[in-house]
């Protein structure tokens, strides 16, 4: 993905991750799909599980975005469960800390794709600028700690001052106050907030959200 993206006239950078910098491996999501129904030994078939996950996975971006907080990935998980008639009375959280264990090296091991052309170059050039960045990310199935550790493996981790994602604060994008965290943990508080840039995808959590807290905002056309 290439972008117009000015740098010289911001002095702090704020970056989506989903379909901004990343996207999923190809693989990733029919593999944890399948991952789902054999751990959860769901009675239905791989194409029905699949439907209800994407389902469930829509609905709860969707919520996040419309309420401004976050639902746990735990309780998606069980929304899936219910709509596939596994009987949750047999379920306890040591099975779903298993299994987000499982599929995060699952995710580590299909892991995404670097989507945005030259990121290393890109974030290089406003590190030596003496400048910051910060990712700020709503998050569903894959949480916080699991893209860290992602970042960490890319060698993109050196360049990022800060990670906010929805999960660590029970507030998404576009809410004010997951972009009042940005201004929060800025080194330079009384930075102007129309020096600080937010870069994504998402017309309404990232660019309206954005702007209407008084940042900057760049807009990025997603290549799926």
């Amino acid at each position: 993905m290439k972008t117009d993206i000015d740098i010289h006239n911001h002095s702090h950078f704020s970056f989506d991750l989903w379909l901004t910098l990343i996207k999923s491996h190809p693989e990733f999501k029919a593999k944890r799909v399948e991952l789902f129904s054999s751990f959860f030994d769901v009675k239905k078939s791989i194409d029905e599980v699949a439907k209800v996950v994407k389902y469930y996975d829509d609905l709860c971006n969707s919520i996040n975005e419309v309420i401004g907080r976050n639902v746990d990935t735990f309780e998606i998980y069980l929304l899936i469960l219910h709509a596939l008639e596994v009987d949750l009375k047999q379920i306890n959280k040591d099975q779903l800390n298993e299994f987000y264990q499982k599929s995060e090296d699952l995710f580590l091991e299909y892991k995404p794709v670097v989507i945005f052309e030259n990121l290393h170059q890109l974030f290089e050039e406003i590190k030596n600028q003496g400048k910051t960045i910060n990712i700020l990310s709503n998050t569903g199935f894959i949480k916080g700690k699991t893209m860290r550790k992602f970042l960490m493996n890319e060698n993109l981790d050196q360049y990022i001052d800060f990670h906010i994602y929805s999960d660590e604060t029970n507030c998404s994008k576009p809410n004010p106050k997951i972009f009042q965290e940005v201004k929060n943990r800025l080194k330079h508080r009384d930075l102007n907030l129309n020096q600080i840039l937010h870069i994504g995808d998402n017309p309404v959590a990232d660019y309206d959200g954005a702007k209407k807290f008084g940042f900057n905002a760049h807009l990025l056309t997603p290549k799926i």
